[in-house]
């Protein structure tokens, strides 16, 4: 470095001059150094703040490498899923207008115990989500990884984006035992729900199915992803 070794100043003792600390003349500025100063200053470390940019970044490619197929994940997640967590709009007088939650066994398989995505669960005019539905059809199922623990044993917390989870939105439609589509889907619901033949014999339990009008998929850092019925139902088993 061409540059004096020597950077310290002399210290001139006399109190009564105003400049108490000045620098021997014969000193010389080092450029290397002031321009290393003027860097340090100047340009941000990597490591120091929060760039959305970055990170923004960092997720789009780690997205292109994982290839996350978010209509899937949906799909997978109710199929596994024996419950989901219904929300609707309460009637009940003393929370009317309120969001009320239910949980409601579900099943969405055919014959063979393949995916359709199609949402089927019984429902009955004594629970909650009976007469909230014939009031103001609009009703969310909540599906997460954690219903199956696989968060939990993936050391994931089920609130964190990486525990994918699906809100999957729509109206209930009563379905008509005298269509075709019925007794197939009646026929999957009790294999997998066996004592709901107890319910639709007791307490006037109906099947139904969601019609679904949007899906919410979040499976990573960024934000849900937006998915529509028609990719979700043209998922492949």
């Amino acid at each position: 470095m061409p540059c004096s070794r020597s950077f310290s100043c002399p210290v001139i003792s006399d109190l009564s001059k105003p400049n108490r600390y000045t620098c021997s003349p014969a000193m010389k500025p080092c450029p290397s150094i002031l321009l290393a100063l003027i860097l340090a200053i100047t340009i941000p470390s990597t490591t120091f703040g929060y760039s959305p940019r970055e990170d923004a970044r960092v997720i789009s490619e780690y997205k292109r490498n994982q290839d996350l197929n978010h209509a899937k994940i949906a799909r997978d997640l109710v199929h596994r899923a024996n419950w989901g967590a219904l929300g609707s709009l309460s009637t009940d007088k003393l929370v009317q207008g309120y969001p009320m939650v239910n949980i409601i066994s579900i099943d969405d398989s055919d014959a063979n115990d393949n995916s359709t995505g199609r949402i089927h669960f019984l429902l009955t005019d004594l629970d909650f989500t009976g007469p909230d539905w014939q009031k103001d059809n609009k009703v969310t199922f909540l599906f997460s990884d954690e219903q199956t623990l696989r968060c939990k044993d993936g050391g994931k917390d089920p609130m964190e984006p990486t525990c994918a989870r699906s809100m999957i939105s729509g109206q209930v439609k009563k379905m008509d035992p005298s269509d075709s589509s019925y007794q197939p889907a009646l026929d999957a619901y009790l294999k997998r729900h066996p004592a709901a033949s107890n319910w639709i014999k007791v307490h006037n339990f109906y099947l139904c199915e969601l019609e679904i009008s949007n899906i919410f998929v979040l499976d990573f850092y960024g934000g849900p992803h937006k998915v529509s019925p028609s990719d979700y139902y043209a998922v492949s088993n």
